[in-house]
């Protein structure tokens, strides 16, 4: 099509929107066809050569050349991908994302993966500030073209598009966006662009980005090669926006932090934590008018949140971020007397997984904890020490956790050995806590007829990997292990 006869203003970012909700209720296919149609009737091609024609894009494009993005580039808006670090409509500041969201068995809707924004050039983005880096240039005013992703349908240009709105990052969640762009910085900076995770940061992450598991990047300030990464706002992230800023009245989550405030969050969170630093579980229950006897086992959780100024138990801030709480209980001796359970694992998911898309190694490497510690004192009540942020650090996650994680599928997928003693108690081969200083693997179940099956169609308990109770408590900052007063 000539440029002239565009059927948006380029340079309007509103026009651009007008003319891209056109788009909703189409699938992909739709969008080809229409292509092509409009094609054969500018040139007086053969109608049945175009549908060729488009049938050939689409099995190449099924085969992994071209995306989904690039058929609305081309065939609807009609320009070229650019590579640079300009916006796609550079006249207009718009940056184009297409991007799929899922249906969850509950009927609830969420991104189905993070938004890729740009690569990061390790060796020239340590000179950059945020609000002038290429990054924030395609960031600062999006298009966001969300389709539905289908497992059942046999091509993805069968997806359907059901939303395509402007979406610029709210003033408080740039404050947020800005504290995450230094973090990664800064360790690049440090020489640890190879140590890079998704779960330094809250809102904006570094994820990987590469064609293979082999591919590396020089660094500035180390000798140690790094996997390619690129800025993208995470899985959790993107969902928020789904739900509050895409779909219309969708907003159910509370603020922590008042939107007119500019802020660091994790600054906030743990000093407004640190406030109540001495009080017993039982005098925050009295103060919050919580009923320990109906709920002791989550009324620590509840005792955060209510101290964050959370009536429920979802913050708008921590979803965004895909922040967990987790509560850990101190005893006398000093030690954790638990060890910290993670979402079961199906035998038969994870044989199929490579460690680097492993559900568990994502689990750990996209999500930053909350931990919030309580600790006997002498009369044996809990007494709120404070919290600090965490996520696993890059060598004991690709190291120690691997070293289980690859046990835990050689065992199942050659052999389970499953054993009784005399007490009736069951014995396996899968990674024990005492063989590794950071994680383990033991059942998480509500009896032992709760069970998967196994790849030889033996039925088994359920089990989950847990991180160690004494590596948990390694990780404490003292302040939080040993009353500093």
């Amino acid at each position: 099509m000539d440029k002239k006869s565009l059927k948006y203003d380029k340079t309007d970012p509103l026009s651009i929107e007008e003319y891209a909700q056109k788009l909703i209720g189409k699938t992909f296919n739709d969008v080809i066809e229409d292509y092509y149609i409009e094609e054969s009737m500018n040139s007086a091609a053969e109608p049945e050569s175009v549908y060729k024609i488009a049938n050939t894009i689409e099995k190449n494009s099924n085969k992994g050349k071209g995306n989904l993005g690039q058929i609305i580039e081309e065939h609807y808006f009609y320009y070229k991908p650019n590579i640079d670090s300009n916006p796609d409509f550079s006249e207009a500041g718009v940056e184009l994302k297409v991007t799929p969201y899922k249906i969850n068995k509950n009927g609830s809707k969420s991104a189905k993966e993070r938004l890729v924004i740009t690569m990061i050039d390790f060796m020239n983005v340590y000179k950059e500030e945020f609000d002038k880096s290429g990054l924030w240039n395609k960031a600062k005013l999006m298009l966001l073209i969300y389709y539905l992703y289908n497992q059942n349908l046999i091509s993805k240009f069968d997806y359907r598009i059901d939303y395509a709105k402007l979406f610029s990052p709210p003033k408080e969640d740039i404050e947020v966006m800005k504290h995450d762009f230094d973090v990664i910085i800064q360790k690049i900076k440090d020489g640890k662009a190879h140590e890079l995770s998704e779960g330094d940061t809250l809102y904006l992450g570094a994820c990987p980005k590469a064609s293979t598991s082999k591919d590396r990047r020089r660094q500035p300030f180390n000798y140690t090669p790094a996997k390619p990464r690129a800025f993208a706002f995470k899985n959790s992230y993107m969902t928020y926006v789904l739900n509050n800023y895409i779909i219309p009245g969708k907003n159910t989550y509370e603020n922590i932090v008042s939107k007119e405030e500019a802020y660091n969050l994790e600054e906030y969170v743990t000093n407004r934590i640190r406030r109540y630093k001495g009080k017993t579980v039982d005098e925050l229950c009295e103060l919050f008018e919580l009923d320990y006897v109906k709920k002791p086992k989550s009324i620590q959780s509840l005792i955060v949140y209510r101290i964050l100024g959370i009536k429920g138990n979802q913050a708008e801030e921590f979803v965004k971020a895909n922040v967990v709480v987790k509560t850990i209980r101190i005893t006398k001796t000093n030690k954790i007397k638990e060890n910290m359970s993670f979402p079961n694992f199906k035998f038969k998911e994870i044989i199929k997984e490579d460690w680097d898309d492993s559900e568990f190694g994502n689990y750990l490497r996209e999500t930053r904890f909350l931990f919030v510690v309580f600790k006997e004192n002498a009369n044996g009540e809990l007494v709120l020490m404070g919290s600090q942020f965490w996520n696993i650090p890059y060598d004991d996650l690709e190291n120690e956790v691997r070293l289980v994680w690859e046990k835990t599928k050689s065992v199942i997928e050659n052999e389970l050995e499953i054993k009784v003693n005399d007490k009736g108690i069951r014995f396996t081969n899968l990674p024990k806590q005492s063989e590794n200083r950071v994680s383990h693997v033991r059942p998480h179940a509500r009896n032992a007829a709760d069970t998967y099956e196994l790849p030889d169609g033996r039925l088994f308990t359920k089990q989950c990997f847990w991180l160690n109770n004494t590596y948990i408590y390694e990780q404490l900052k003292d302040e939080l292990k040993f009353d500093q007063n």
